[in-house]
């Protein structure tokens, strides 16, 4: 439910966006800021929300972050104007940003070596993605055909309060040790780091998002100043993390060729992924007029196949070369996105977007599973949320630059369309972000190559495995798995310490 979060929030949008842009008035730029605006907030303030886990305890900041999210889901559904609905949207966002780095600390803490059952759970966790988007497509359909767009906002208010309470009786008790709260914490907390990034991301991301919709373009002084601003700030915070002696983002880690490969090949698919998933889900409504109960079983191909893929993901990452699977994954979004780019309004469905989305959902999440374990076994288990929060940022501002880049696409072909005869012209504006997204997934191909990755987890070691009581078996031949339980049961029965 972690992942869930903004899924499920950006799958309701999704199915609903064309009927909240008619009743609140909102431009075509205004409704993607819906999605944006979420994935500009998680993305500023994963790296904060992770290190804040780290330091302080992961349990208490996870469970209060599904309740908060919930909280602002209800105000969502009454929200009486485009900005107020785009600002409590940016605020679930934060939600989503506080939760999702601790839910990763505690698996990556329980599962610190590689294992197979290392493989389920993190498989297990990666697919609250295509499931949160697929309920959210289908509870917010039916929510929005039943009762109007208000009532898709607040099921999802009901479905994390709900979740809230479970959690509090069933997510195990913190058992790393935390730092007490003083000056000397303080000092190790990177707060002059945290400041440049989240103001850093946030004004870069701003100026994308706004440059095309401004009243004189790139060229206005507000998006010229949030752009320069903003990515001074992000190269001051690389400096300073370089430099500092606690830093939120240890540096030497970008100098792992594979880490630094896995997350450009993650940056660029999510880049294509979500705006791509927006525009298409936008076509449905606005060119063929389905309803959002029809959008969301148009989308349903998605969400079975993202259950299947997941699941096999979990099954072949030890036992296939994960390189080879990153090659699938960028293919599979590649001929995805090929289809997708030469639909047209008289096209079919079955031609042309169900084969679509098969081939995307393979892709995302085959890519997403690498790299996703690449990551949590690069860093130790004191900064397993941190390194969670690394990956959740590159996906989240990935999805923000995709948002502001495919809707000044859109914007621009559809005041002077002007691609080939072949497209007619309700369709071209789409068309063109589809192909953004076919340029995005092949750049991501073209750095496959130099990935040298083999399989990762299952691997038969010898082990010297402590108990609860301090007894040590020398020399057991342990399986990962069997290992991993050992490891899990020892850390529940560890005492905090304070």
């Amino acid at each position: 439910m972690a992942i869930a979060m903004q899924a499920m929030l950006a799958g309701s949008v999704t199915v609903a966006s064309s009927f909240i842009g008619r009743d609140l008035d909102m431009t075509t730029a205004e409704i993607t800021w819906i999605s944006s605006a979420s994935s500009l907030s998680s993305g500023a303030f994963l790296l904060f929300f992770g290190k804040l886990a780290d330091l302080f305890g992961r349990k208490s900041l996870f469970v209060g972050s599904l309740f908060l999210f919930s909280v602002f889901a209800l105000a969502a559904g009454f929200a009486r104007s485009g900005i107020s609905l785009d600002i409590l949207s940016g605020i679930m966002g934060l939600m989503s940003a506080s939760g999702v780095p601790p839910a990763v600390g505690i698996l990556g803490v329980v599962y610190e070596k590689p294992s197979k059952r290392k493989n389920y759970a993190f498989a297990c966790f990666s697919a609250g993605n295509p499931l949160g988007f697929i309920f959210g497509t289908i509870f917010g359909g039916i929510a929005t055909n039943l009762f109007g767009w208000r009532a898709s906002f607040w099921l999802i208010a009901i479905i994390f309060l709900v979740t809230t309470f479970i959690g509090i009786w069933t997510i195990p008790k913190d058992f790393t040790a935390k730092e007490p709260v003083n000056m000397e914490t303080l000092r190790s907390f990177d707060v002059l780091g945290t400041v440049f990034i989240i103001f850093g991301i946030g004004m870069f991301s701003a100026a994308l998002s706004l440059g095309e919709t401004a009243p004189q373009g790139w060229t206005t002084g507000y998006v010229l100043a949030l752009l320069i601003v903003g990515l001074a700030l992000m190269i001051a915070f690389v400096l300073w993390d370089c430099w500092f002696k606690y830093p939120l983002v240890p540096m030497g880690i970008w100098k792992d060729r594979n880490f630094t490969l896995c997350l450009c090949i993650l940056m660029l698919g999510f880049m294509a992924f979500v705006p791509g998933n927006f525009f298409a889900a936008l076509f449905f409504q606005r060119v063929w007029h389905m309803s959002a109960l029809e959008v969301a079983v148009h989308l349903l191909p998605m969400a079975i196949m993202g259950i299947i893929v997941n699941i096999v993901a979990g099954l072949i990452l030890h036992r296939v070369s994960n390189k080879l699977i990153m090659l699938v994954a960028k293919l599979s979004y590649t001929s995805s996105f090929l289809l997708i780019a030469f639909n047209k309004t008289d096209s079919s469905y079955w031609s042309f977007y169900f084969p679509s989305f098969i081939l995307l959902v393979m892709g995302a999440d085959l890519e997403f599973n690498v790299a996703n374990m690449y990551v949590m076994s690069s860093m130790p288990p004191s900064q397993q949320s941190i390194a969670g929060g690394i990956f959740q940022t590159v996906a989240k501002l990935c999805t923000t630059l995709g948002f502001g880049i495919t809707t000044a696409i859109f914007s621009s072909v559809q005041q002077n369309p002007r691609l080939a005869s072949y497209w007619d012209t309700t369709t071209q504006p789409y068309t063109a972000t589809f192909w953004f997204s076919v340029a995005c997934s092949v750049a991501g191909l073209m750095l496959v190559p130099f990935l040298t990755l083999g399989t990762q987890g299952g691997k038969e070691k010898e082990v010297s495995v402590t108990t609860s009581e301090g007894g040590v078996v020398e020399d057991a031949q342990v399986t990962d798995e069997k290992k991993a339980e050992a490891e899990a049961t020892v850390a529940q029965a560890l005492p905090t310490v304070g």
